[in-house]
């Protein structure tokens, strides 16, 4: 079930249990997850991208692993708030994986998710080459932070 609104995603997860958050690339897709109580998102992994079914089967397989109740896809808006080629492709990925789960899936604006990982690596002193090892899976963690708080602001 795609929700649009944060709002409809917060009314079509169950009252417990942990999301993920996914920063959806051209090559991999950024993975992280929060605690059962949805207060803290962690960084998980990075899926290299494939083709959709293998990138779906490896994303159901975390989520199986895991119980997720539910996946917040990181929306790649333009700065001035429209939608460009790499929101449409977001969306029609969650098309795709709506075929596949019943889990509710939500969107959360991702402007600068990127750039505020990357200052966060930065300000750790991560080396360069563990910082493009990561830096997905680190956005994917800020994504879905943004969209925990604004969860916990509604519960």
């Amino acid at each position: 079930m795609i929700c649009e609104t944060i709002e409809d995603f917060a009314a079509a997860l169950p009252r417990s249990g942990a999301i993920a958050g996914l920063d959806l690339g051209t090559k991999t897709i950024g993975v992280a997850v929060s605690d059962g109580l949805r207060s803290v998102a962690s960084p998980l992994t990075v899926i290299r991208r494939q083709k959709f079914t293998l990138d779906a089967a490896e994303l159901l397989r975390i989520v199986q692993d895991r119980g997720l109740a539910g996946l917040v896809l990181g929306l790649p808006r333009n700065m001035d708030g429209t939608e460009g080629a790499r929101a449409q492709s977001t969306r029609a990925f969650a098309r795709n994986l709506e075929r596949l789960t019943p889990l509710p899936l939500g969107f959360w604006d991702e402007r600068l998710s990127t750039v505020a990982a990357e200052r966060a690596l930065l300000e750790a002193d991560t080396s360069r080459r563990k910082r493009a090892e990561v830096i997905d899976q680190v956005a994917a963690a800020y994504i879905l932070q943004g969209a925990l708080d604004r969860l916990g602001y509604l519960g």
